[in-house]
């Protein structure tokens, strides 16, 4: 699948590892791809991420995912499911980094493999990456670019997706800024 993907999509995928490295996760996960993406200048994506107005709002996304972390990767969907089932996750948050410290939920983000330079990707991000590709066949492109990444990062749920669309950025209103009004009609990946 790598061979079809373009320079700027290689390109993201490889920033996300250098961001999973300075961030000294183990994995590269879906929101060291956003922040790829965030980073690349003059490529389809890099117009719709401004168009959107995230390249300004970067530090509010990274607040954002870091809260997620300390709720140890739930999104606000599942929290909001479980206070309705009278689980309140903040109040759980604040009992185990009162015992246990803060961002103990979060994991421990140092890779224990310390002696190698890979970098897994998680479940999560390689679903993104084939995600892409279904992405890409749907509007009929015979490559992957960084713009079916952007567009994945969407359109699979979970916290990335829920930060995207906080700050504006669906699957319809990403679409629109790269492809216009004319193709929202094109058959949406499944």
């Amino acid at each position: 699948m790598f061979e079809r993907f373009t320079k700027g999509a290689r390109a993201a995928v490889t920033g996300a590892v250098t961001h999973a490295e300075r961030a000294g996760a183990a994995s590269v996960t879906e929101e060291h791809l956003l922040l790829s993406l965030l980073d690349q200048k003059g490529g389809r994506s890099s117009f719709a991420v401004a168009a959107l107005g995230l390249t300004d709002r970067r530090a509010s996304m990274e607040s954002a995912f870091a809260e997620a972390r300390r709720r140890g990767g739930l999104t606000k969907a599942d929290t909001e499911a479980l206070a309705g089932i009278g689980i309140d996750v903040t109040e759980i948050v604040a009992k185990v980094e009162g015992a246990h410290g803060e961002g103990a939920l979060a994991g421990d983000r140092r890779s224990r493999r310390w002696w190698s330079a890979h970098r897994p990707f998680t479940a999560g991000a390689k679903g993104i990456l084939e995600k892409s590709l279904r992405v890409a066949l749907g509007r009929g492109d015979r490559f992957i670019g960084e713009e079916h990444v952007l567009l994945a990062l969407t359109a699979c749920p979970g916290v990335v997706a829920d930060v995207l669309a906080d700050h504006g950025a669906t699957y319809a209103t990403v679409e629109r800024a790269l492809y216009g009004a004319g193709e929202e009609g094109q058959a949406r990946a499944s």
